[in-house]
């Protein structure tokens, strides 16, 4: 069972609080959901619109064609009319314009009707996130205007709804963070907003500075001192820090950061979602140094692997990336597994006011002093390049990369990031086995065994180029012929991405 609703109308009509109150309903009745949200870069106006994906299993994405279009303005249904299914249902705007700002709480009811939820169920539900009096007599007129058209009994899971960017935030809280620097750029400013109305019950500090260089500079200070620190910014936020990435390099200061990729070059695509950025991940900064460059694929993923990240930077005192992407920062996944158990983080180093410590952005020696000499240039190079192979095989003991599918099959699809959801999806019943590659730096030794084990091979990215078979190519000199690559800003739709497999 598989429905897709969208739900559609101006920015500031409550789209999302009508997606959110749907989905912690449906949840709550043991379905799972995925919720996109498409939306341009205003503040008010415009089209926007998500598409809420529910399900009896497991879901990470959406698909092209409707069951149900939820329309909060003309525009909606013009626009998405023939998308809809022959047998496909509209929620008009027109039977509710009277209760004003309670307009999407009418048309959650009536969706809601039709799906076949108990009235009181839903009753609650507003009740808990809205409380007030006109909501409640929106919803029931609303629920009260349609037919049952289907009957979505209880079947009793429990199952959570969270976003990419509150796992990068759950997860920084199970490491133990101490102060998260950033300065709100899209798609990561929930990020920031989510470590910010925690940090008082959690005892961390998150803070605000002028600009992204000041964040990446001060993140630096920061952990010089001591502190477990994250920083977050989006594409051209993070090209302003990447001189401090450099100093992180020579200095040996722990840092994560978590950069969630949009369209580019430049301002781009401001809203929507590409994986362009893996190539800043992995080389941004001048001269040669090791890091860490990570990328979850779903919340759970997120949760884990940022806490791998700060527990690598600590033993390491290294540059841990958590590389994301607008779909996944901001999309809405639900789940039935529970994340594994957070690693424990110890500091790996010396402290001020408990040694006497420097930290330099010139070569230096070990005690930090500035020196300019040929032998400590060698020594000091091949110390960083002696850590990066420490770090390898301390990455060895995590999930580099996670099989799905067929485990058997000779058909292998190679892809990473938010791609994993839609390709999930799609080779549901297919003979195709999915390698999901998580750590891009460093790479893991297993994808050319799996590749080598493969009749065929089909690289699936969100990119010009294929950035991650280019990566491939260059540590396995095998070349991946076969490729989907989508960049319009928007995701895969699982249904189509499945038409495309059967093609190859």
């Amino acid at each position: 069972m598989r429905f897709n609703i969208l739900i559609g109308g101006k920015a500031g009509q409550g789209i999302n609080k009508t997606s959110q109150i749907v989905s912690q309903t449906l949840t709550n009745h043991g379905y799972f959901v995925f919720n996109y949200r498409d939306y341009p870069s205003v503040i008010r106006g415009d089209h926007n619109f998500n598409v809420l994906s529910i399900s009896d299993e497991p879901i990470e994405s959406h698909e092209s064609m409707l069951d149900g279009i939820i329309a909060m303005d003309e525009n909606t249904i013009r626009v998405h009319k023939s998308e809809l299914k022959k047998d496909g249902f509209i929620i008009s705007y027109k039977d509710f314009l009277k209760y004003g700002i309670n307009l999407n709480i009418a048309q959650t009811g009536a969706l809601m009707k039709v799906l076949g939820i108990d009235k009181k169920i839903l009753v609650d539900e507003v009740e808990k996130t809205l409380n007030n009096k006109e909501s409640i007599d929106a919803l029931e007129v609303g629920f009260s205007s349609e037919k049952q058209k289907y009957h979505l009994k209880n079947i009793k899971k429990k199952i959570s709804v969270m976003t990419g960017n509150e796992a990068v935030a759950q997860g920084a809280i199970k490491s133990k963070i101490d102060l998260y620097f950033a300065y709100p750029m899209t798609p990561t400013t929930n990020a920031l907003h989510e470590l910010a109305s925690r940090q008082v019950e959690n005892n961390y500090v998150v803070f605000q500075p002028e600009g992204e260089i000041s964040v990446a500079n001060m993140a630096l200070g920061a952990s010089f001192a001591g502190a477990k620190v994250m920083i977050g910014s989006s594409g051209g936020g993070y090209d302003l820090m990447t001189e401090a990435m450099s100093f992180q390099g020579m200095s040996e200061l722990p840092l994560v950061v978590y950069l969630g990729s949009r369209g580019g070059p430049s301002t781009g695509l401001p809203t929507y979602t590409m994986q362009n950025d893996l190539d800043l991940a992995l080389r941004s900064g001048h001269g040669e140094f090791p890091r860490i460059v990570i990328a979850p694929g779903n919340p759970v993923d997120a949760i884990e692997k940022t806490n791998e990240a700060f527990y690598l930077s600590q033993k390491f005192n290294c540059l841990s990336i958590i590389l994301s992407d607008k779909h996944l920062a901001e999309s809405e996944f639900s789940s039935d597994v529970a994340p594994k158990k957070p690693l424990q983080i110890t500091l790996n180093r010396k402290i001020p006011g408990k040694d006497i410590v420097k930290a330099n952005s010139y070569e230096h020696d070990e005690n930090g002093i500035t020196v300019e000499d040929a032998e400590n240039t060698v020594k000091n190079a091949d110390s960083r390049l002696k850590k990066y192979e420490a770090m390898k095989k301390e990455c060895k003991k995590f999930e580099m990369i996670k099989i799905h599918g067929n485990k058997n099959s000779k058909n292998l699809i190679i892809g990473w990031g938010s791609t994993r959801g839609a390709i999930l999806d799609a080779i549901k019943g297919l003979d195709f086995k999915f390698l999901q590659v998580i750590y891009m730096k460093p790479l893991s030794d297993e994808i050319k065994k799996e590749i080598q084990k493969a009749k065929k091979v089909i690289l699936i990215e969100q990119n010009v180029t294929g950035q991650l078979g280019r990566l491939i190519r260059e540590k396995t000199g095998i070349k991946i012929e076969k490729r989907i690559l989508k960049y319009d800003g928007r995701p895969f739709f699982s249904d189509e991405l499945r038409k495309e497999l059967l093609k190859k």
